[in-house]
């Protein structure tokens, strides 16, 4: 399964997002630390759900990358967030 499906996965399990859009970025860091031939490595996550409500950035944040789990971003290079409630 390729990262961007990974993280769309996730996501939605814990959170059942009303949007949510991952986006591989990877090509536009084409020479840059962290690039990998074939993508997967750079990412962008638009994501609204109602369990932000309330929450600060910080928490939102924390929240994302404990849904998607210690394997999964470690294997991310660059993980971008927009995140509303």
């Amino acid at each position: 399964m390729r990262v961007e499906d990974e993280i769309r996965e996730k996501l939605t399990e814990a959170f059942q997002p009303r949007n949510l859009k991952v986006v591989d970025e990877s090509e536009k860091h084409r020479g840059h630390a962290g690039y990998q031939e074939g993508g997967q490595s750079h990412f962008h996550v638009v994501i609204a759900a109602e369990s932000f409500k309330d929450q600060s950035r910080i928490a939102r944040h924390r929240a994302v990358h404990a849904a998607l789990g210690p394997d999964l971003i470690g294997r991310i290079h660059a993980l971008g967030l927009s995140i509303e409630d």
